[in-house]
């Protein structure tokens, strides 16, 4: 009987999975929560207060976008499914949703903090798990780029809610709700030129997080 061979790109993909749909997750469910703080309960009433996965899912972002990155071998990036707010339910409508704007991608930020933590004490006991160790590195490396990602002020993404809370005006109002065109905008971004120099910030920051192992 012939031995079946697993591809250990397909097993690594699979392993890292988990991580990605955790802070995708994270990510929502803090949007979700001080959205409720605040006095919204759209996104409760839909049941996006929740740190199910499944909730989120995002057909472009959480399916489509990890599919080609293991396809054509790039780094694995994504994003979910908005969490619906509605900010005529707070009691200050422009701050309140700055900081529900903010809490996503400031998760994400603290999330890295902590796999690197982790990453840092599996080291330290036994440094010849590399398996765990790219696993950490992972949750590091995809935080962080969720957390300067979501910043683009790109709808829908929460850079571009935080410029409309920065500058509300018919301007910024109109750009916010591009809907469907945003997203084109963004994907025409990731396929553009400007993607390189978006990444090499990226990899920047973790050069930071590199000095602490």
């Amino acid at each position: 009987m012939e031995s079946i061979e697993v591809n250990e790109k397909l097993i690594q993909f699979a392993i890292m999975l988990p991580v990605f749909f955790l802070s995708l997750a994270i990510h929502e469910f803090s949007h979700a929560y001080f959205a409720f703080r605040f006095g919204d309960n759209t996104a409760k009433s839909q049941g996006r207060l929740t740190l199910n996965p499944i909730k989120h899912i995002d057909l472009i972002g959480s399916v489509v976008m990890p599919f080609l990155a293991f396809t054509t071998g790039s780094m694995l990036i994504g994003w979910a499914k908005p969490v619906p707010v509605n900010r005529n339910n707070f009691k200050d409508p422009l701050s309140n949703d700055a900081v529900v704007s903010v809490a996503g991608p400031l998760s994400n930020l603290i999330l890295s903090f902590l796999f690197m933590l982790l990453l840092i004490g599996v080291q330290s006991i036994n440094p010849e798990m590399s398996l765990l160790i790219k696993i950490l590195w992972f949750g590091v490396t995809f935080n962080v780029f969720l957390f300067l990602f979501n910043l683009l002020p790109i709808p829908p993404l929460d850079g571009s809610h935080i410029l409309f809370d920065l500058f509300p005006g018919r301007l910024t109002a109109k750009y916010l709700n591009l809907g469907l065109y945003g997203t084109l905008i963004l994907l025409l971004f990731i396929y553009s030129p400007l993607w390189d120099y978006f990444i090499n910030l990226v990899f920047a920051i973790l050069t930071i997080y590199q000095y602490l192992l």
